[in-house]
């Protein structure tokens, strides 16, 4: 199903009134339980413009209203190229003049896009060394998390852009350089690491999406658009069986600039890629949810359940996911 920006806004006010509880008594609910609460967002970086500088404001907002401890982004850190080195420009006026409140001077845990491939890449990974937030200690890492209630989170932050075949054929716009060659490394690093986790929850970071109902606008047989009409067929043939070997139970992705919710066998697949510029329509698929508002995700885990706030950019609340623990 194609909804173009105001047939998606006209879908989102179908949901129902019923399903958009209040943010305030959400979190007070789980925070009596005691829950670790983050912030998500992603594809962000233009110097303030497209609505990046609204989305701050709320993030800034949100984030002091319910504790968060740290912010995720899920890549596309810079538009359209990435950055040239750790002093370059974009750093003060996408990152450090943009997200000034003091909710948002917590850790930003960060993963490469592949926009940030046209750039320096390294670059990216050695300002984390300069910033008393940026945190990109590698091209994929992990690191646990501790909630009040005594569960724990284990976030597993990946770098796709390698996985992707378009990126690799001649006149491709991005350069990974040998960068494919570790993604079998990579791969089996993610799946014995998922293995040995005792965590209460496991979540998947990626920039690009696996699942999606989304395809651009794109003509349908191009090059690119079998990656984004249905999901991206190297991460379902790559990344999705050790998900669905793991029962992951979350994966939080960028690329696709809307922000968007796909169930697809017992995954949850949600996309936060609306930090500045949106795109133009929504290809719902299996999407339950699809917004072209920019905004972001405000995140809450706890022993019982996750559970995923989408917010927009003037501060409203578009759509709510729980995802109870099963096991």
């Amino acid at each position: 199903m194609h909804y173009s920006r105001r047939g998606a806004i006209q879908f989102l006010g179908t949901l129902g009134a019923a399903a958009l509880v209040p943010l305030d008594a959400l979190w007070a609910r789980a925070a009596a339980d005691g829950a670790l609460t983050f912030l998500a967002v992603g594809d962000w970086g233009r110097e303030g413009r497209n609505r990046q500088s609204e989305v701050a404001k709320q993030m800034g907002l949100t984030a002091e209203r319910i504790g968060a401890r740290f912010v995720i982004s899920v890549g596309d850190n810079f538009y359209d190229s990435g950055v040239t080195g750790v002093d370059d420009p974009a750093w003060r006026k996408s990152f450090e003049n943009i997200y000034t409140e003091r909710s948002l001077q917590v850790p930003w845990r960060v993963i490469l896009g592949n926009h940030d491939y046209q750039g320096n890449t390294q670059a990216q990974i050695d300002y984390s060394k300069k910033s008393d937030r940026w945190q990109l200690p590698a091209r994929w890492y992990d690191f646990v998390e501790h909630a009040p209630d005594g569960s724990t989170v284990h976030f597993f932050a990946l770098d796709t852009s390698p996985m992707i075949d378009e990126y690799f054929k001649s006149g491709g716009r991005v350069a990974i350089a040998g960068e494919r060659d570790n993604v079998p490394l990579q791969l089996s690093w993610l799946d014995q690491a998922l293995t040995r986790s005792t965590a209460t929850w496991k979540i998947l970071v990626g920039h690009h999406p696996i699942y999606t109902g989304k395809a651009g606008d794109l003509a349908v047989g191009s090059d690119l658009a079998e990656h984004r009409y249905g999901g991206t067929r190297e991460l379902i043939e790559l990344l999705d069986p050790i998900i669905q070997r793991h029962r992951v139970p979350l994966y939080l992705n960028g690329h696709d600039h809307d922000l968007q919710h796909v169930v697809h066998n017992k995954g949850h697949y949600v996309c936060t890629g609306a930090g500045s510029l949106t795109d133009d329509h929504c290809y719902l698929g299996e999407s339950d949810f699809c917004s072209l508002n920019s905004g972001f995700v405000a995140c809450l885990a706890n022993r019982k359940q996750l559970r995923l706030v989408y917010r927009d950019f003037r501060g409203n609340e578009l759509h709510v996911v729980d995802i109870a623990r099963t096991a």
